[in-house]
């Protein structure tokens, strides 16, 4: 016999495992020797109060064995001399729609213009400590995508798009810990996730797939609103049936090849803003209503913040305990950050996207002579406004929150994590009023809400402004381009996913569509 049931346990009892099944055992009013085994199936903490809870959903197998099976299984097959189906990009989407193509029986052929994860680790020391930004291969581009390192957090709300349960038992499949089945809000790290992104890789081409990296492409040739061929900056030259192209939110020079070529593309709304740091201790003290360290059952302390300001978002975004800040341009010329954890979480500093939402129709009525690029030409003027303010590197501008918010340049700033340093900058006046107006009411909100959180011991770094691709690129119902048939534009850069297990969802989705015709 199997039960599932809802615990909750306090943190002042010690041996979890053990606790789990003596209060089983007192809410199925059985005897604990009856209890062979618990397998739980949801983990979280609810820290709303001073006392300390753990939520645990959980199995209890009576009489009868714990299953040590998954009930999901991938059927790869051998596709060397199937079908080709292209993609272009390797990150979350790309490698999904790869592994997809290989169960359904397609031999996908990836085209990613980065580098592998281990040769990419150069191009990022170059960014950290040499400033210099390789445009094919940095913190968005290369072997994983935006995500490999750049936190590897799993949180969705895009349960309807798909079978969630399947791309984590995918991750696991391919390395990852099973914790993050259960985990209310699972993360890998960015130390861990390389490893998982290679062995899918190697899998993909154990089966008969092609993964082809430092590969940029960089035109198509287009007969009967169909792509015939691909090109590449190499100059090599590639016929192709279908195409799959999940090139990430910050590809622009495809967004700007699809629309010199006159292939349909959208403006899309996005938001943009800036990165708070707090010392991990504030956020831990906040949110666990301790003074001293955090107990050492807890893990690093988390938030989500959201504050309607005259009728604007202002929220947190990709919120980051123990974690770094880190130069996410695409772009020798510009400054960008973002944000990433390692597993453990255990650095000692806590940053958050703090971002505004903007509207494309509403908000940039200067910039409509770009037409579909107006998103990303005003995204793009706002990074190289941080680079100048920045001091003309990957230095990037700064602000004590409370200064900020106070409208005044800070004499001194905060320690950071952020590895190629800060400059103290008006970042007040630098945001456009939309921008810079919504996060100073914002973070004063903030404060409210949570007490503690606005404080002169926080740092805010510009700019966070890479949380969503500035263009969408539309298609049907199947999928495919409404003019370009052949083509199925997917996950981030597409404007469908805005995270790796959504955009995992998606490359599926644009995969299964793609070999349905063929």
């Amino acid at each position: 016999m199997v039960k599932d049931i809802q615990l909750r346990v306090s943190l002042k009892e010690e041996e979890i495992p053990d606790i789990l099944i003596k209060k089983s055992a007192e809410w199925l009013s059985i005897s604990r020797d009856k209890i062979t085994g618990i397998k739980v199936l949801r983990k979280s903490i609810d820290a709303r109060k001073p006392k300390i809870i753990f939520n645990y959903k959980v199995s209890v197998f009576i009489n009868q064995p714990v299953p040590e099976t998954s009930d999901y299984t991938f059927d790869y097959k051998d596709v060397s001399k199937a079908k080709p189906i292209h993609i272009i990009g390797f990150g979350p989407a790309g490698m999904w729609a790869a592994l997809r193509c290989i169960e359904l029986g397609f031999k996908p052929i990836v085209l990613e213009r980065g580098a592998n994860v281990k040769d990419r680790r150069r191009d990022l020391k170059a960014i950290n400590q040499d400033h210099f930004v390789n445009e094919d291969s940095n913190y968005c581009f290369g072997e994983g995508g935006a995500g490999t390192y750049s936190d590897g957090k799993l949180y969705t709300r895009s349960l309807k798009r798909g079978d969630v349960r399947r791309i984590f038992e995918n991750l696991v499949y391919h390395g990852a810990t099973d914790q993050i089945l259960v985990d209310a809000h699972p993360h890998i790290g960015t130390n861990k996730l390389p490893k998982v992104v290679q062995n899918i890789r190697e899998n993909i081409i154990k089966y008969g797939g092609e993964v082809h990296f430092n590969t940029r492409v960089t035109d198509f040739t287009i007969k009967d609103n169909t792509i015939e061929t691909i090109q590449l900056l190499n100059g090599k030259e590639l016929i192709t049936d279908k195409v799959i192209l999940a090139t990430g939110h910050s590809a622009r020079d495809i967004f700007n090849l699809l629309h010199d070529k006159k292939i349909a593309i959208e403006a899309k709304s996005f938001a943009m803003g800036v990165r708070a740091e707090h010392p991990q201790h504030i956020i831990d003290s906040i949110q666990y209503h301790c003074e001293g360290p955090r107990p050492d059952l807890l893990p690093a302390a988390s938030y989500s913040l959201v504050q309607q300001v005259n009728g604007r978002g202002v929220y947190s975004f990709c919120m980051c305990p123990g974690g770094f800040i880190v130069p996410a341009a695409t772009a020798n010329g510009e400054v960008v950050v973002n944000g990433m954890s390692p597993s453990r979480r255990n650095n000692k500093f806590a940053n958050s996207g703090i971002v505004v939402e903007i509207n494309a129709d509403r908000d940039l009525k200067k910039y409509e002579h770009f037409g579909p690029l107006k998103a990303l030409e005003f995204q793009k003027d706002l990074e190289r406004l941080a680079f100048t303010a920045g001091g003309r590197s990957q230095v990037a501008p700064a602000q004590r929150m409370t200064d900020f918010v106070e409208g005044k340049l800070s004499n001194s700033l905060n320690e950071t994590s952020y590895q190629p340093g800060l400059k103290s900058a008006p970042l007040h006046s630098l945001f456009p009023k939309l921008i810079g107006s919504s996060l100073r009411k914002g973070f004063k909100a903030f404060g409210d809400k949570m007490k503690g959180y606005y404080t002169e011991e926080a740092n805010i770094i510009g700019v966070e402004s890479r949380t969503s691709s500035p263009v969408s690129i539309p298609r049907t119902e199947t999928l495919a381009h409404p003019e370009i048939t052949n083509l199925f534009p997917c996950g981030e850069g597409g404007g469908y996913a805005g995270g790796i297990i959504s955009a995992a969802m998606d490359g599926e989705r644009c995969a299964e569509a793609a070999t349905k015709q063929l």
